[in-house]
């Protein structure tokens, strides 16, 4: 299998095709049947490299069922934007791939012919999927969207560091911050982490951290983020702050903290795992150590991909394939199924850490394509695969945690409000208070205040 190659750059001439691609996705007076031999396809995976590697699967499903592919790079907030525009004109492309919340929000308005995406579940099996991916993409247990992939937060530890503090490896968010506070002592930042307030990168260390200690936002439509739960999540998130020896983070910073050598521990997606092993030249590692030995990171790093398992909710993201109404559903259909089927472990090898199979394997093998993915080369050279470089042991870590990734509301009726708390970061803007001497107690209830208001706003 062909090791496919990525690179991380923002794609602006790619969203500026886009836009002029979408012009012409409908209204050209094409007969019916011209058509229905045709579809459009929009992908938030808008980097050059990744957009080549779609069109070059999308070819071979057009060589096997002579339909044509408009492979159209869009990022989901302007998928948002534009499905709502072409909504209303009857000028709709025939299949998304786009988020879990995303989904939620198109099916409350209407916007999405979930009968089709079930009946593409059912065809390939909807006991081939991950679990938990199938209830994000879901309401009252009928599917919006085809699971596809997604990414999981780790938490990744310097095991000698560790070793050497006499520090055992972290199992509960208690844990963490013990070993955290630990960790600073020795002069390093206890764990790196998005901690800036008001931001996306605190959202998503917000909903990690406190997920993992059982901690719920809503629940049947009552607002939960103040309960005991979530207000000793926010204690312990307080703590973990504090362990930061170079104040808070982002993303970024995190990540620089963690390769430079100055971090015990570090929360990050798995599109670390290529970046530890020196292979993403645009982020190398430069730990004193590093310098003689490019890997030596992913040599003594350990991971942790499930935090608690009396609590197994990880943060992480998915994506799914879904339909439109006024598509052309039997086109998109087969297409979607040639993704997730032919076509699947080149789809992922796109952006191989970053897009790891929600589809697990067939009826046959229910392990296939979780299997092929962790022999995919990672890296924008895609030398080696995660299972060269960390051990096949590590393609089942990392299987566990997307099985557990768990998003507020998903699969229910809570599930927008939960999606617009994310997007407008409302918990992150309270870290501020928490970082200034506000209790936890205070803090949550404030936090519940203003989801309270979110909440009738929708």
């Amino acid at each position: 299998m062909t090791h496919l190659t990525k690179r991380r750059f923002a794609a602006a001439i790619a969203a500026a095709t886009a836009l002029t691609t979408l012009a012409a996705c409908g209204g050209s007076g094409e007969s019916e049947a011209e058509k229905a031999k045709e579809i459009t396809f929009w992908t938030p995976q808008t980097t050059p490299q990744r957009v080549a590697a779609q069109e070059k699967v999308a070819a071979r499903f057009t060589e096997k069922t002579g339909i044509a592919v408009k492979v159209v790079p869009l990022s989901e907030t302007d998928q948002k934007q534009s499905l709502a525009t072409g909504a209303a004109s009857g000028d709709v492309p025939d299949v998304m791939l786009h988020g879990a919340t995303t989904t939620a929000a198109w099916r409350s308005q209407g916007l999405l012919n979930t009968k089709a995406a079930e009946e593409v579940v059912e065809e390939l099996g909807a006991d081939t999927f991950n679990a938990n991916a199938l209830k994000a993409f879901s309401l009252d247990g009928k599917v919006g969207a085809v699971p596809s992939d997604g990414w999981v937060h780790l938490l990744v530890y310097r095991k000698d560091l560790l070793q050497a503090a006499n520090v055992k490896v972290p199992a509960s968010l208690e844990e963490v911050a013990k070993a955290a506070t630990t960790m600073k002592a020795t002069g390093v930042t206890g764990i790196a982490m998005g901690t800036q307030a008001g931001t996306p990168s605190g959202t998503e260390g917000i909903y990690s951290m406190f997920q993992s200690a059982g901690c719920q936002l809503v629940q049947d439509g009552n607002i939960k983020i103040d309960s005991p739960e979530c207000t000793r999540a926010a204690e312990q998130f307080k703590i973990l702050r504090d362990s930061s020896a170079q104040g808070d983070f982002d993303v970024t910073s995190a990540r620089a903290a963690y390769l430079a050598g100055k971090a015990s521990m570090l929360l990050f997606s798995t599109h670390i795992l290529d970046e530890l092993a020196g292979l993403d030249k645009a982020n190398p590692p430069t730990c004193q150590q590093c310098k003689a030995d490019p890997a030596f990171l992913s040599k003594n790093s350990g991971f942790i991909t499930v935090l608690d398992r009396n609590h197994p909710a990880q943060y992480g993201a998915t994506l799914g394939y879904g339909i439109p109404e006024g598509a052309n559903t039997a086109g998109a259909k087969e297409f979607i199924k040639f993704m997730m089927e032919e076509g699947y472990s080149d789809t992922l090898a796109s952006a191989t850490e970053g897009r790891i199979p929600l589809r697990n394997g067939t009826k046959a093998d229910p392990n296939a394509y979780l299997d092929a993915w962790g022999k995919l080369g990672i890296g924008p050279e895609a030398k080696s695969s995660v299972a060269e470089l960390y051990g096949p042991e590590m393609v089942t870590q990392i299987r566990d945690g997307v099985n557990a990734v768990s998003l507020w509301g998903m699969g229910t009726k809570d599930s927008p409000l939960a999606g617009a708390v994310t997007a407008e970061n409302v918990l992150a803007q309270f870290l501020e208070r928490l970082y200034g001497g506000e209790s936890p107690a205070q803090v949550t209830k404030g936090m519940a205040e203003e989801v309270k208001k979110v909440q009738a706003g929708l």
